[in-house]
């Protein structure tokens, strides 16, 4: 799971004057705030919705009668809904669950299982992945209201999906067989079309509306590194960026890699660049190694915040004996700063709330984290 948003420059007079004609108090609160920050990090001009409380949310989640069993949450809607799937024997169903009223509404209906839903980027379309058969994929395109854009089948053992956050018309498919062979494609729902690319990697990231970048690993000879690519679709020219690393993202304004760190291979190094490939930020954090490659922990990106957030090893050692747990911390790019959120966790998927202040956890998103007062709630009632 492998997943450029870059930041718009606040007018900070603009915004400083806003605040002295609204409360005097406030300016004075948000100057102390911004002589705090070491790294400065522009902030969008959005403004940032109140965190929902544990004590407000319905939990746990109870499934609407005759409508199956749970079998997983997908992600956010807003701060108070979230899209959780059940199902019920070949069919399975998508619905949207308020955490403060504690009612689910139905949103899809399938046939068939669905083996995974990818939500947008801006929240307006969600990529339903169900499976008719062991060799055959379909993929479901919706809106939030659940009226369908798109449905088209691959024969396929299993899909991987990246939505074109420039141009959510867009989203690149890659094809597995079963032995792992790929190929790769563009899908824009908007005419329906499917455009195989000539990527020679399977997993892509998008860096701007028609560019995209890759780690270029060496099919022939094994290796723990590999150079990260960037390519304009439809080219045959490709730039390489850096040439050794073990795993990148891709944000709107910036970039993300980790690194083994310099004379320390116990030590992974993160680093995070904007556009013009400038250092923003940086952290080490022990590294966990395994038969073939390195193990990066789930982490995920609060844009809003500026604030990333990872799931930490204790130690460095070796991944499959490894016992000591995993500390979730949060880094403030804006702050040069760090946090230890919870500690003694399984190394498994985050996904952070649009606000930044609560977070699900767990393979299946079973758990929400309230990530300023540090406590976790259960989704699911065991």
């Amino acid at each position: 799971m492998i997943n450029w948003n870059k930041f718009k420059r606040a007018n900070s007079t603009f915004i400083l004057l806003l605040f002295i004609l609204s409360s005097l108090f406030l300016s004075g609160c948000s100057a102390k705030e911004q002589s705090k920050q070491k790294n400065p990090i522009q902030n969008n001009k959005t403004k940032v919705p109140t965190a929902i409380l544990p004590s407000e949310w319905k939990l746990p989640i109870s499934i609407p009668a005759g409508q199956g069993e749970f079998y997983k949450v997908v992600g956010w809607y807003t701060d108070q809904q979230i899209y959780y799937v059940t199902n019920l024997n070949q069919t399975s169903n998508l619905f949207l669950y308020n955490l403060l009223t504690g009612k689910s509404k139905l949103i899809y209906q399938t046939e068939n299982p669905i083996v995974n839903v990818q939500i947008s980027p801006s929240k307006k379309y969600l990529l339903i992945h169900s499976s008719p058969t062991s060799y055959q994929g379909m993929v479901t395109i919706i809106d939030s209201n659940g009226k369908e854009r798109l449905k088209k089948t691959f024969p396929s053992y299993d899909l991987g999906f990246e939505w074109n956050r420039y141009n959510e018309s867009q989203v690149i498919i890659t094809k597995f067989a079963e032995d792992w062979s790929f190929q790769v494609y563009l899908l824009d729902f908007t005419n329906a079309s499917t455009t195989q690319l000539n990527l020679p990697q399977p997993f892509i990231k998008w860096i701007e509306k028609d560019e995209v970048a890759y780690l270029d690993w060496d099919q022939t000879s094994p290796s723990l590194v590999a150079p990260l690519i960037m390519k304009k679709i439809g080219s045959e020219v490709d730039k390489t960026v850096f040439s050794k690393i073990i795993q990148f993202d891709a944000y709107r304004e910036m970039l993300m890699t980790v690194a083994v760190k310099d004379g320390e291979p116990s030590m992974a190094n993160y680093s995070f660049f904007n556009k013009e490939q400038k250092k923003l930020f940086s952290f080490s954090v022990p590294q966990l190694s395994k038969f073939s490659d390195w193990l990066v922990p789930f982490y995920d990106y609060s844009e809003l915040k500026k604030q990333f957030i990872t799931l930490r090893p204790l130690t460095s050692g070796e991944a499959d004996t490894y016992t000591e747990g995993f500390q979730l911390v949060r880094y403030d790019l804006k702050k040069g700063s760090s946090e230890v959120i919870l500690e003694g966790l399984d190394n498994v998927p985050i996904s952070i709330s649009p606000s930044g202040d609560t977070a699900l956890l767990g393979n299946s998103y079973e758990k929400l984290i309230d990530l300023n007062k540090k406590k976790s709630v259960d989704l699911i009632k065991e």
